[in-house]
């Protein structure tokens, strides 16, 4: 067991050969063992949610990494959009679209370069390239997402299943003492 249940066994008890136990529960003494397990189940479910927590700000910061390259790749493709030709070895260049400082900004965040010319401006080299590395970073990002969504629930799970245990621990033991007043009376 661990240091939020001791037990100790008590001097000269035995049932059936069978030595009993008193318990300290999270430094209460003189527990027994269902509260014992219910405070111990409480404990795990207690600490699964704070981490939880930690983890669900995880997720939300992925999906706004997400949210901000999405944003930059409809500003890449507006941009593209802009090009003049459609030959794609040229080395045309956007219109200077002002959004396209922005979206280098939000993309230097996250660590990926947008190079610009010029003003506001991309060549169409550039620019495929950019929407490459945007694209692969946002599947990246995508990927670790959905493992990060599986592995929330697995975490919700567990915490639903502590409380539930805990839960019915509580339950069987005021079971156990209802039946123990009903036959003394």
């Amino acid at each position: 067991m661990s240091d939020l249940i001791v037990a100790t066994k008590i001097p000269g008890a035995a049932v059936y050969g069978v030595e009993q136990m008193s318990y300290t529960v999270d430094g209460v003494s003189g527990k027994d063992y269902m509260a014992a397990l219910s405070a111990a189940s409480f404990k795990e479910a207690v600490a699964i949610e704070q981490a939880l927590s930690a983890y669900s700000e995880v997720v939300r910061q992925r999906m706004r990494k997400l949210e901000d390259l999405g944003d930059v790749m409809a500003v890449l493709n507006t941009a593209y959009a802009t090009l003049k030709t459609k030959d794609m070895e040229s080395d045309d260049k956007t219109s200077g679209l002002s959004e396209l400082q922005t979206a280098r900004n939000t993309a230097a965040k996250y660590g990926i370069t947008l190079t610009l010319t010029d003003g506001n401006k991309m060549t169409r080299r550039n620019l495929m390239n950019a929407q490459n590395t945007v694209q692969y970073a946002t599947d990246r990002e995508d990927n670790d997402l959905k493992q990060d969504m599986v592995s929330l629930n697995s975490y919700i799970s567990k915490r639903d299943n502590s409380y539930s245990t805990a839960t019915k621990l509580v339950k069987k033991g005021l079971h156990a003492a209802e039946g123990t007043i009903g036959n003394i009376g």
